[in-house]
């Protein structure tokens, strides 16, 4: 006897569709699904204390808020030894000339985007050093792309477009950890041989046991249900930070605290590198400028040139000897 069809109307009545909705039957029973699976989820969760919140006077609301975002560093904290690990894993590629990618969806996929944009001004990356990616593309960015999110195709058509290699780190960004965007991603990046990461804000997650390292960061339920930019923005963002500034500063793009691999493209930022020669070296303004004019504005050059008194040529040369570490190209300046 062959199977039958699922009832579309008495799925349309259990879902609170109207029964004319015009969804075939297996669109419904993926709607039902994923209904199904969003109401298990933690970042979805509805807060029946909080039904009346727009009830409530406005410094009470800004007060909730805020309580509610001081418990995000600590889930962040409970995860701490893996994005440890993950950054571990992440640099060691980067160190061969691997590049970090980050994936994600709406909120997430522009998290990723905020993050990879930002690493060129202050760490001096490349722009294909660290890259962005957000399902449905640039335009995604400002405006929702219908039905992106969901094609785990599109993922592996962006992923394939930039030629992974196995130096590669895909960090796949997803608040419910089962965005299908964010999830293809990782896996077409760990099929390819790339490392990867999963970052969530729920248990056990698809997009976490897909990674190599997953990461889920536990918010709780938000404020206005199922508004992932908030609690899980937030965590998400932290994280991110971390993943970067981290693997950076094993790549030695950092002297101590300082941004010493700054690119000075603006006049805030010259004056910024201005304050990071004088912090890193006690060097006067006049030797500072004259150390940046040979250096060619270049802040971990000038201050090589300053603590170890050799000239600017020499100073390229210790520094790629040395993979970038000033640390180190300090220490072969200085050796007898």
């Amino acid at each position: 006897m062959p199977p039958t069809s699922p009832d579309t109307s008495a799925l349309s009545n259990a879902a609170g569709l109207p029964g004319g909705s015009g969804l075939p039957g297996a669109a419904l029973a993926n709607h039902l699904a994923v209904r199904a699976e969003l109401e298990s989820l933690t970042t979805e969760a509805f807060r029946p204390e909080l039904a009346d919140i727009d009830q409530l006077p406005t410094l009470d609301i800004a007060k909730l808020m805020n309580t509610e975002d001081a418990g995000v560093p600590t889930a962040v904290a409970a995860q701490l030894p893996l994005i440890a690990a993950a950054i571990d894993a992440i640099a060691e590629r980067m160190g061969r000339g691997g590049r970090l990618i980050y994936a994600g969806a709406g909120t997430a996929g522009r998290l990723g985007v905020l993050d990879a944009s930002e690493c060129p001004p202050t760490f001096n990356t490349a722009p294909t050093q660290v890259v962005g990616l957000i399902a449905g593309g640039r335009e995604a960015m400002v405006t929702s792309i219908e039905g992106a999110e969901d094609s785990a195709e599109l993922a592996r058509t962006d992923l394939d477009a930039l030629a992974l290699t196995p130096d590669d780190t895909v960090v796949g960004v997803s608040a419910s950890g089962r965005t299908p965007y964010a999830v293809g991603a990782v896996e077409h990046a760990r099929a390819a041989g790339a490392l990867t990461v999963g970052l969530s804000c729920n248990a056990a997650s698809a997009l976490a046991a897909a990674a190599d390292h997953g990461i889920e960061i536990v918010v709780g339920p938000e404020l206005v249900t199922g508004s992932t930019r908030l609690k899980a923005g937030t965590a998400q963002k932290l994280v991110l930070n971390m993943l970067s500034t981290i693997t950076m500063i094993r790549l030695g793009k950092t002297y101590g605290n300082l941004m010493v691999d700054v690119r000075a493209t603006n006049d805030k930022l010259r004056a910024r590198s201005h304050r990071i020669v004088a912090l890193a070296t006690g060097a006067t303004d006049d030797e500072i400028d004259t150390a940046l004019t040979a250096s060619n504005g270049q802040v971990k050059n000038a201050i090589l040139t300053i603590l170890s008194g050799v000239d600017a040529p020499t100073a390229a040369r210790l520094l790629t000897e040395n993979e970038g570490h000033l640390r180190a190209a300090l220490a072969a300046a200085t050796s007898p």
